[in-house]
């Protein structure tokens, strides 16, 4: 893959550099902090940053949300050596493909780039057979297995989910970005799964979650959240989820899961 370094430590850059380096990856940019990421991104065009939390000027949270909007294909390791509470749901929830805690041995961040490659061989997989529809994907040659909605307010988040869903034989039916909008898909499509984010602007997906099952009864809702606490897994079960799927998203947990629910 070609990765993008940001961190404002300078030994930490030739380090990472070194370990992308010995495990076959190109490292196109190592950069000490994230301001203008938008110009970097389009300079080096990365397919992986690995992206530190503090940084002079805008904090890896600030920069992350940016590199979602500017390219929701590219892949964000989130590393940080902070206590602070729920830093990992906020990366996930906000697109990180990965999360590493400081310190790290080298092969804790090289398992997890590998992880990230499957998942983005699926995606890529997944992206090329929607563009050539003569050719269809492998979830299809087995035989369709319903429709499914999802609702996610990140882009990468919702396009990973599709091209899983897909691979598993579910076809998607619409993507949404908040609950209110997840409410009304629902409503329409009658799907069989609906992926439903736990925390989105508008409408969060538990407070969306009872008006979901109102209006699609046999829809299976299987919450998607970045922190499975037990209070939240208990709230959302009782609201009649089936299930949770964790971010960051891993291919061999939801398909898994998926099959699973759908009885494969």
């Amino acid at each position: 893959m070609r990765i993008m370094i940001i961190d404002d430590n300078a030994a930490m850059r030739k380090v990472l550099a070194a370990v992308f380096a010995s495990a076959g990856h190109e490292v196109v940019g190592a950069f000490a902090d994230g301001n203008g990421v938008e110009s970097m991104i389009r300079e080096t065009a990365p397919e992986l940053v690995c992206l530190d939390y503090h940084l002079p000027g805008r904090d890896g949270l600030a920069i992350l949300k940016a590199i979602q909007s500017a390219a929701p294909t590219i892949d964000v390791v989130f590393m940080t050596a902070s206590s602070e509470a729920r830093i990992e749901e906020k990366a996930a929830d906000a697109g990180a493909s990965g999360f590493i805690r400081k310190p790290f041995g080298q092969a804790q961040i090289i398992e997890e780039l590998r992880a990230i490659a499957a998942t983005r061989e699926i995606t890529n997989r997944a992206a090329l057979a929607a563009a050539q529809p003569e050719a269809p994907a492998a979830g299809a040659r087995r035989g369709r297995k319903g429709t499914a909605v999802i609702a996610d307010d990140n882009g990468s988040v919702r396009l990973v989910l599709k091209a899983l869903l897909e691979e598993s034989g579910v076809r998607v039916a619409q993507m949404v970005s908040n609950g209110s909008e997840a409410i009304i898909a629902a409503k329409n499509h009658q799907p069989r799964i609906l992926c439903l984010d736990v925390n989105m602007p508008v409408m969060d997906g538990l407070e969306a979650l009872p008006k979901i099952r109102e209006a699609s009864p046999d829809t299976a809702v299987i919450m998607v959240t970045g922190c499975a606490d037990k209070k939240l897994v208990a709230e959302a079960a009782g609201l009649g989820a089936v299930g949770y799927i964790v971010k960051p998203l891993r291919p061999a947990y939801v398909e898994g899961f998926i099959r699973k629910l759908l009885g494969a």
